[in-house]
C-alpha cells in the first residue's frame, strides 16, 4: 500500500487528487476508488491502477493516528 495526503476533493463532483508521499506525484482519485470518505489533507492508504487518462487511486482508506 502506499501512503499520502488528499491535495484536493471535490465531494460535489466525487473526485480529486493525492500527493504519494513516496514519490510527490498527484494521482487521479475518483469516489468510486474511495473504502470511506475523505476530506482534504487527510492522510490516506491507497492503491494505484491504471486507467485510461492515466493512475488512478483505488481502495483509499484513512489513516488513523
Amino acid at each position: 500500500m502506499k501512503t499520502g495526503i488528499v491535495k484536493f476533493f471535490n465531494t460535489e463532483k466525487g473526485f480529486g487528487f493525492i500527493t504519494d508521499s513516496e514519490t510527490k506525484e498527484d494521482i487521479f482519485v475518483h469516489k468510486t476508488g474511495l473504502k470511506q470518505n475523505v476530506r482534504e489533507n487527510d492522510e490516506v492508504e491507497f492503491e494505484v491502477e491504471r486507467g485510461q487518462k492515466g493512475l488512478n487511486a483505488v481502495n483509499v482508506t484513512r489513516v488513523n493516528h
